[in-house]
């Protein structure tokens, strides 16, 4: 790559949305084939029971309905949706692609209805008539793991699987400690809401014993071996098309039932399939998150030194393991207290099955919680402690002398590959948020009452682990007018692939940036591929392309050593031309206009990034009503290298918001019964830009990654994930002169009125 890179670093806007404006896009609602049928899931109106029967005939008689697909034309033994990491106890918990004996949660697919139109096929679906022998259902952690009533015949628990995180002598450290304190915990459970629900359009092409499935996301290639594999068909004889995609945030791409049953119709019945979820039915349908009960103890000297921290901390994973159900699990154990450095520690973290809709991943998954837990416990031991809540976290915060940073060690081992945090200095990004939030000119409006409104300040500090591997693959092809075709296998999920992956190509083949195209995530266009996910499409992707752009300009310097007879090392390549000592040239283009000028490259790596950073909160509470208002919010963070300064600061600011959703609105509730109580965006409460307009996020670029050639780190989910810790301590800041406390989410003006409340009883 050049030594001054032109196109890496520079804040240019994302070359795709010139699409998107002028309504060029092509999401999955745009497709329509010939002789295409439109499916409708049946879904379980009951949490838990029995299935006795299940008549179709009703709607089989209405017109223009063609299919109708139980378990029992799928037959046996019923597919169950892989996993994507090793875990030696949740293969009893696996979800069949459609309910055959049981049902564990509402919306948990019956059958399918397949018609002439949507409209059609969803009026349809009402007439099939689903008998279930209700029982009843667990949809509380608590009774869940009292084991009275079992999901799962054959089981003797519903917990999942069981993580541990350990280092040190924690027993000890707790019991020389002069101070110990022990606090519970809570996090409603909300989902990720992309802007565009699911979609699919299968279609079976029998003369070549190939399926095509459009509206693939985030793990195309999983899902196409997958599919292969529940089909019995050749992983080559099943592709996966990446259209646009309306955002993905973690749940939106995964392994559904719906992927299956789509695609079995398409090929039992050789027509087209079309499936396009609708509002509702995606709350009860897509993946679940957040869930989580926690017991965590801290133990310190006087003078704010931690020495142990240990809890307990119960997952509601929902009715089945889902393909990534243990992230959450996995992550709140390890990274509870990622950022500081404390010898002896001891976490306990469960997966509790219970009858609501399975739950996965969602943007930072199980680090937000963590952090959340781990902020609020400092926050309350220096309050108790009579320090000062800023330095006691520079006494603990991971220093550059600390690198590389070895994690505590969890088991099982699900061959994640986190060991050790590769570079920074915590203290930086610290110091640096501080001065931009204005911290000690702030600091004496905490718990002062202006206005009629409290005010308080708060801080969180948290560690993004990114660049999943264990493998990226990419090719380039050069056009004979001098173009360059860039596939990649990370995925586009909203976040500027198109850009970032450009940018990248145009620095390494030193070439103008209009001349490079990029093409991601299909199946068809890379003999192997990844996707994107754990913050790992740049670091991986991106690193794939150097690697095919140094395959090209070697290719590239032996077709003009073979046209001018000279060895190859005789030329130097810049600007996209060869330059031979003796003056000749050519360039990329007239190189690629008479040979095939094309080459692959796979990056490898098991070691993970790690971007790092501070986010401080100024609220001001209303005592009257509870409501909260967002004042001031600024994150800085150290991601290595920004490709894209621009989307860099997108992805940062969004993901704010969204962590804003969390802690003050967005909850997915359930009743005793195990009916989900939120049907639409009127029950269910997002944020919205001009709710939150005082965000800033700064970057900082001081500490590349040292394990990729572009010292890149993964840093989508960072900015989502300090915004409770970050909040809630601001919350208690501005209400300590009633010494409110608050640790469950959300705070909803009803709940952060009832605290004050309470807490003025208890004074009088």
């Amino acid at each position: 790559m050049r030594a001054v890179n032109t196109y890496i670093g520079r804040p240019i806007e994302r070359v795709e949305d010139f699409r998107f404006l002028r309504g060029r896009g092509q999401y999955i609602g745009d497709l329509k084939r010939d002789g295409q049928w439109h499916a409708a899931i049946v879904r379980s109106p009951v949490a838990f029971g029995r299935i006795l029967k299940i008549d179709a005939a009703p709607a089989l008689k209405m017109p223009g309905v063609h299919a109708v697909i139980t378990a029992a034309d799928i037959g046996t033994p019923l597919p169950t949706i892989p996993f994507r990491r090793k875990n030696p106890t949740i293969a009893p918990y696996a979800q069949p692609i459609i309910a055959a004996d049981y049902v564990r949660y509402v919306g948990e697919p019956v059958a399918v209805v397949l018609a002439a139109s949507a409209e059609l096929a969803e009026d349809a679906a009402q007439d099939v008539i689903v008998e279930i022998d209700a029982l009843t259902p667990c949809v509380d952690w608590k009774a869940s793991i009292s084991a009275s009533s079992l999901l799962f015949p054959g089981t003797n628990t519903n917990i999942a699987s069981t993580f541990t995180a350990q280092c040190g002598d924690t027993n000890a450290a707790f019991a020389a400690a002069p101070y110990t304190r022990r606090e519970r915990f809570s996090v409603q459970r909300h989902t990720a809401l992309p802007m565009e629900t699911r979609g699919l359009l299968a279609e079976w092409h029998a003369s070549e014993n190939r399926l095509t499935v459009c509206g693939a996301a985030k793990l195309p290639f999983f899902n196409r071996r997958a599919m292969a594999g529940m089909m019995g068909l050749p992983e080559t004889s099943v592709d996966y098309i990446e259209l646009d995609v309306g955002g993905g945030f973690g749940a939106r791409g995964e392994f559904y039932p719906e992927d299956f049953l789509v695609a079995f119709a398409a090929r039992k019945f050789g027509h087209p399939v079309k499936w396009i979820e609708d509002r509702r039915e995606h709350f009860t349908a897509i993946g679940h998150a957040r869930q989580m009960d926690a017991e965590i103890e801290i133990a310190c000297e006087r003078d704010g030194t931690v020495t142990a921290m240990r809890g307990t901390m119960y997952v509601d994973i929902g009715a089945y393991v889902r393909p990534n159900g243990m992230t959450p699990v996995r992550n709140v154990v390890q990274f509870t207290t990622a950022p500081y450095r404390i010898p002896n520690l001891d976490f306990t973290g469960h997966g509790v099955l219970t009858n609501k809709t399975p739950a996965g991943t969602y943007r930072g998954p199980g680090r937000f919680e963590g952090c959340l837990f781990c902020e609020r416990m400092f926050d309350i031991a220096a309050r108790e402690l009579g320090i000062d809540n800023l330095d006691m976290r520079r006494r603990h915060l991971l220093t550059a002398q600390d690198m590389p940073y070895t994690l505590v060690s969890i088991a099982p081992d699900d061959g994640f590959g986190e060991d050790e945090c590769d570079s920074g200095d915590y203290r930086v990004t610290f110091e640096r948020c501080l001065e931009e939030f204005g911290w000690d000119d702030k600091k004496a409006l905490a718990g002062t009452l202006r206005d009629g409104r409290y005010h308080g300040i708060g801080v969180g500090c948290f560690v993004e682990g990114g660049g999943s591997g264990p493998r990226e693959s990419a090719r380039m092809e050069v056009t004979p007018d001098g173009n360059v075709d860039v596939y990649v296998g990370s995925s586009a999920i909203g976040q500027g692939i198109e850009t970032v992956m450009a940018q990248i190509a145009a620095d390494a083949l030193e070439v103008p940036m209009d001349q490079v195209r990029v093409l991601h995530g299909s199946t068809n266009y890379l003999k192997e591929g990844f996707g994107s996910y754990g913050s790992r499409a740049t670091v991986m992707g991106g690193s794939a392309i150097v690697l095919a752009a140094e395959n090209v300009l070697k290719a590239f310097r032996e077709l003009a050593a073979k046209k001018f007879a000279v060895a190859p090392e005789d030329f130097t390549v810049s600007d996209g031309v060869a330059h031979a000592r003796d003056g000749r040239s050519v360039t990329l283009a007239q190189a690629a206009a008479t040979n095939s000028l094309s080459s692959e490259g796979t990056y490898s790596s098991n070691k993970r990034t790690y971007t790092y950073g501070t986010a401080a909160a100024h609220v001001a509470v209303d005592p009257k009503t509870g409501s909260v208002q967002v004042l001031d919010y600024v994150v800085v963070d150290d991601v290595g290298r920004a490709i894209n300064p621009l989307t860099l600061h997108g992805q940062v600011v969004g993901a704010a918001v969204q962590g804003f959703g969390s802690v003050f609105s967005e909850n997915l509730i359930y009743d005793a019964d195990g009916q989900l109580l939120v049907g639409s965006l009127a029950d269910y409460q997002i944020p919205l830009a001009t709710d939150y307009p005082h965000i800033r996020a700064v970057t900082l670029e001081q500490f590349p990654a040292p394990h990729n050639p572009l010292g890149v780190k993964g840093a989508g989910e960072g900015g989502i994930i300090p915004v409770g810790a970050a909040v809630i301590n601001a919350i208690a800041s501005a209400l300590s002169s009633f010494n409110v406390q608050p640790t469950a989410l959300p705070l909803t003006p009803p709940r952060v009125w009832e605290l004050i409340e309470k807490a003025r009883a208890a004074q009088t």
